[in-house]
């Protein structure tokens, strides 16, 4: 408050120290600003057992660890149960992508969903979901895992279905020139391979070596890749076909939905329809031998093969193929490589390769 006429201020209960009793003036204002503009040091360190601070960062520390521990303890689940889901890894259908179930297909049902969602997720917390939108929606759930219907209910992937992929029965040629047209180029030495493992197809048993077992009558299969695995024996005995298939950009070779091979269909067979594992692949048929009576049905639409050239399939459609031609004709014999959809961006390819790798 303001005393007498002499302009003197002075507050009444303070003092010329802080906290001291006692009266000061507007002579005194200037040290007093300069002091209180000085930063409040505190004593260094904290007492430990009365600072609130310390607590509280210990406390955070301890959470921070356990979400660590916890991070790491369900990336190895989901990357180490791969081998026990039984059915994850193995090989897809190659014989004309039709016909019964291999026993080493990728497995359906909930515990490969669940198998397969928990490694995309792994993935994503280990690199990053940037550049998989379509992966991402896919391990989310809904229709993406364990297949979705299409137009029509005519597209039924059995295990991955990446929703938004443009979808045809037949892919354009153009969609995969470079390799569709070094396989082309390569058709006289993968006729060649295929007559140096030929055999007259009796029924006999035991087959020849390197000859699957038939996955349906008068259905036929040498595998060079089976399930994302080469096999060497077979390699060396097809070396324009090896060579071809190391010269690919888009096959599939890391991948357990990634086969490549001969398949044989003999007279008066028939598979009935059937979808493959997943609509991220394009199945390409370079035909070899194909005599009159064959027939492809792939989403109501029926295409044949020509020697020769290839032919692209999404096999994640509804297919049939038979084979309607007299025994005079002889087997029909293409040559089948997965390839990636042309639409499959890169970063999709990475993380599918990696929740799909070949079992060691």
């Amino acid at each position: 408050m303001w005393k007498g006429g002499n302009q003197e201020a002075v507050i009444e209960g303070s003092g010329g120290e802080l906290g001291v009793p006692g009266s000061w003036g507007l002579q005194d204002a200037a040290c007093h600003l300069a002091r209180a503009s000085l930063p409040i040091m505190f004593p260094w360190p904290l007492p430990l057992g009365s600072s609130a601070l310390t607590v509280l960062l210990g406390a955070l520390t301890s959470l921070f660890l356990w979400y660590c521990y916890r991070l790491g303890s369900q990336d190895m689940q989901a990357l180490g149960t791969g081998s026990q889901a039984g059915g994850v890894s193995g090989m897809p259908d190659v014989c004309s992508q039709t016909g019964p179930r291999g026993p080493g297909d990728p497995g359906e049902g909930p515990r490969a969903e669940g198998l397969v969602s928990r490694r995309l997720r792994a993935y994503a917390r280990r690199y990053s979901w940037a550049g998989m939108g379509r992966v991402r929606r896919a391990a989310q759930g809904g229709s993406g895992l364990t297949g979705g219907a299409g137009v029509m209910g005519i597209q039924r992937p059995g295990l991955l279905f990446l929703p938004d992929l443009p979808s045809s029965p037949f892919v354009p040629r153009d969609a995969q020139r470079h390799d569709v047209e070094l396989l082309q180029s390569s058709f006289p030495a993968i006729l060649r391979d295929f007559g140096a493992v030929s055999w007259d197809f009796s029924g006999t048993s035991p087959l020849p070596r390197g000859w699957s077992p038939p996955l349906a009558p008068g259905c036929y299969q040498l595998l060079l890749y089976q399930a994302g695995r080469c096999q060497p024996s077979n390699c060396r005995r097809c070396p324009g076909a090896y060579r071809a298939l190391r010269g690919l950009r888009s096959f599939m070779s890391a991948n357990t939905f990634g086969n490549a091979g001969f398949s044989v269909l003999l007279p008066g067979a028939r598979l009935e329809g059937r979808c493959g594992p997943t609509n991220a692949r394009v199945r390409c048929h370079l035909g070899l031998k194909i005599p009159p009576g064959c027939e492809l049905v792939v989403g109501g639409e029926p295409q044949c093969w020509a020697e020769g050239h290839c032919l692209l399939v999404d096999d994640s459609f509804l297919h049939t193929v038979a084979h309607n031609g007299s025994p005079e004709d002889g087997p029909r014999v293409v040559f089948i490589v997965d390839l990636w959809h042309p639409n499959v961006a890169g970063a999709e390819r990475q993380a599918l390769d990696f929740v799909f790798a070949p079992d060691p």
